[in-house]
């Protein structure tokens, strides 16, 4: 079944949004040496909080992998809680995101990887020339969980959930490995890569950050275009948990007092229109795949807030409800 939609004024101002951020000054470096995926280094950085230093064969290169223990005593499940778009060194659900402060007193073991700048944390079909060679679907399902689950002793539950374009990665990643996490959630993301809107999102994604999209699964309309796309896979993620949530873009007393508090008001102001817009994008782009989900009678536990915007303290706002049904999914004690 094919579903192509209109791409709506809230995607155009989801698509212009993207648009408007820079673009990585140089690719990762690729060591052509690196053959063998293992732990190369583990750093204390604070209380049940480690950063691992993971060689990825995959990649080529060495990946900064986040751990925050769950508290309690072991084993405990595994939350894999992806970034946004921007990749950044260290991920923005602990820089920007207090995810941290959030999980500490959780059951709950969580790993947050850096550095997949405008990659869709998929495998790319060939090396792109500012966003490097990326191998992320292989680094998150094949390469990553044997070092992380063996060393933390989990016991074997996992889910896994992201922001952004961390969202579609999470969903797509859910349908594309059934059975693999017992629940999945969806924070202001877009969740369609194979139709008008799906490939336009896509396209100003990785544009967005320097990259050719071409590089990732071929000319649009190739079979991987579709092959990952959560629409037309969500039959797929039938019995798996499923929490989706976006906003209106309107926004919330915090941000209107985030703003009024920022040391340059004007670049504030030029933030707070971007996340006005992409988060209106997002909206649209949950409410089809909510009524996907309908369509083939999946539950979903969704959350359209009345206002917020795409920013971080919007985000941090979504994680007590994305725990409320993550938790008993994982077979932890229910949070309501």
């Amino acid at each position: 079944m094919s579903f192509r939609a209109p791409i709506t004024a809230a995607a155009m101002a989801l698509i212009a949004a993207l648009t408007s951020a820079p673009a990585l000054a140089d690719p990762p470096a690729v060591d052509p040496g690196m053959t063998r995926t293992g732990t190369i280094s583990i750093e204390s950085v604070g209380p049940r909080h480690e950063r691992f230093a993971i060689a990825s064969a995959a990649m080529r290169r060495v990946i900064t992998v986040d751990v925050l223990r769950g508290s309690g005593s072991g084993p405990r499940p595994v939350l894999y809680l992806l970034d946004g778009v921007d990749g950044e060194a260290v991920s923005g659900w602990l820089t920007k995101g207090r995810a941290a402060e959030f999980f500490a007193d959780k059951p709950v073991d969580v790993v947050l990887t850096s550095g997949g700048t405008g990659s869709m944390y998929s495998d790319w079909m060939r090396r792109d020339a500012t966003l490097g060679l990326n191998r992320w679907e292989t680094f998150l399902t094949a390469e990553l969980p044997p070092i992380i689950e063996s060393y933390l002793k989990t016991d074997g539950r996992r889910a896994i959930a992201g922001v952004s374009m961390g969202a579609q990665a999470a969903m797509m990643l859910a349908q594309r490995y059934p059975g693999r996490y017992r629940a999945v959630a969806g924070m202001s993301g877009c969740y369609s890569t194979a139709d008008d809107l799906g490939r336009a999102v896509t396209t100003i994604t990785v544009a967005s950050r320097g990259g050719n999209v071409e590089n990732l699964w071929g000319p649009p309309g190739s079979p991987e275009w579709s092959a990952h796309d959560s629409l037309l896979g969500a039959a797929q993620l039938r019995g798996t948990t499923i929490y989706l949530s976006a906003a209106t873009g309107l926004p919330t007393d915090a941000d209107l007092v985030g703003v009024s508090r920022a040391s340059d008001l004007v670049e504030a102001l030029k933030t707070a229109g971007g996340g006005l817009a992409l988060e209106a994008g997002a909206r649209s782009c949950t409410e089809r795949f909510a009524a996907r989900l309908a369509e083939l009678n999946i539950p979903a536990n969704v959350d359209y807030a009345p206002t917020g915007m795409h920013t971080w303290p919007d985000f941090e706002a979504q994680l007590p409800r994305v725990w409320r049904v993550l938790a008993p999914a994982l077979g932890l004690p229910d949070p309501n």
